[in-house]
């Protein structure tokens, strides 16, 4: 018997399907399928928009002799000006020192403290220890520095302080020392009162990076014999390190960014040389003299150098680490 021989054929919408569809149809398949999603996105989309990207229009400012009885068509452009007044002013650039100055010292510290605070909570076993421990250094973070200012140049004050008391009653010092008139002295005041304030809220962060280490790696290395020093070193460092990374590069661009709350409230006549940063420079010098236009020059100065830092931090630890944020 001759057998019957039977053609398959493949539907013609089988082979439209197998057929990949053009990028243009993907994007408007992918935006159908989440077009609620896109429309919660928009009303973010538009403030991003009217906050972040429509005031960059005045930067043009910077290269105007601004004047606000004029309309904003009408000033005179006095191109890059402002800035050549910037570089060749001793104020700026003492203000630059100080910044770097202070921001290098808050880099450091902000890494070293919380990173091994995360650490010495991780290895604490008492429970309510451990809470007990959180909770306290969670709580500066929530204070603002007008009150932290306060606290902290009363225990420095040279009359009842606790500072000056301690050293005074250990036999350290003679004299009470004025903590707050110490230009050389206010670096140090700065970083350790920012240490204070934020080092138990920074800590969160590492602390739910080294949860997410797996337990059996700790478990293999104390059957090997590994010490808790051992440990932390080849395992939870290792850990946080693409989160340790991150915040690094975060940090490293906002390098000139450091604001002007701590150096103000803490600051006075005495140690302006060594307390007025960049962001009080501009206030002072550009809104508080109404140079807006030399203002507007300082802050696009502190925008350019951040967007360089970034990316250039962020390209050497794509190359060196295979890790980056962009």
């Amino acid at each position: 018997m001759k057998a019957d021989t039977v053609t398959a054929q493949i539907p013609p919408d089988t082979r439209m399907r197998n057929k990949k569809p053009a990028s243009g149809g993907r994007f408007w398949r992918s935006f159908k399928n989440q077009k609620y999603l896109w429309m919660m996105s928009i009303p973010f989309v538009i403030w991003a928009f009217v906050f972040s990207y429509l005031p960059l229009w005045g930067w043009t400012m910077a290269f105007q002799k601004y004047k606000p009885a004029r309309g904003f068509f009408e000033q005179e452009w006095v191109g890059f000006e402002h800035f050549k007044t910037l570089f060749s002013d001793s104020q700026f650039l003492l203000a630059l020192r100080n910044t770097l100055a202070m921001s290098g010292m808050g880099l450091i510290a902000g890494f070293i403290f919380p990173i091994t605070f995360a650490i010495l909570l991780n290895e604490v076993r008492l429970g309510f220890f451990k809470r007990f421990a959180q909770t306290v250094s969670y709580l500066p973070h929530f204070v603002s520095w007008v009150v932290a200012a306060g606290i902290v140049t009363k225990m420095l004050s040279s009359e009842n302080g606790l500072v000056n008391d301690l050293l005074l009653t250990i036999g350290f010092i003679d004299s009470p020392i004025q903590f707050m008139a110490q230009g050389h002295l206010f670096w140090g005041i700065v970083t350790l009162s920012d240490v204070w304030k934020e080092t138990g809220w920074n800590a969160i962060i590492y602390l739910a990076a080294i949860s997410g280490i797996g337990p059996e790696l700790y478990e293999a290395a104390r059957v090997d014999g590994a010490s808790r020093l051992r440990q932390v070193w080849h395992i939870t460092l290792p850990g946080i390190r693409p989160t340790i990374t991150v915040l690094l590069i975060m940090s490293i661009g906002n390098l000139l960014n450091i604001g002007f709350e701590k150096q103000f409230l803490l600051g006075n006549n005495l140690v302006t040389d060594y307390s007025q940063v960049l962001d009080l420079y501009s206030l002072k010098y550009g809104l508080g003299m109404a140079r807006y236009s030399y203002g507007t020059a300082i802050n696009i100065f502190n925008s350019v150098i951040s967007v360089i830092l970034l990316f250039t931090i962020n390209g050497i630890f794509k190359r060196t680490t295979k890790e980056s944020l962009l």
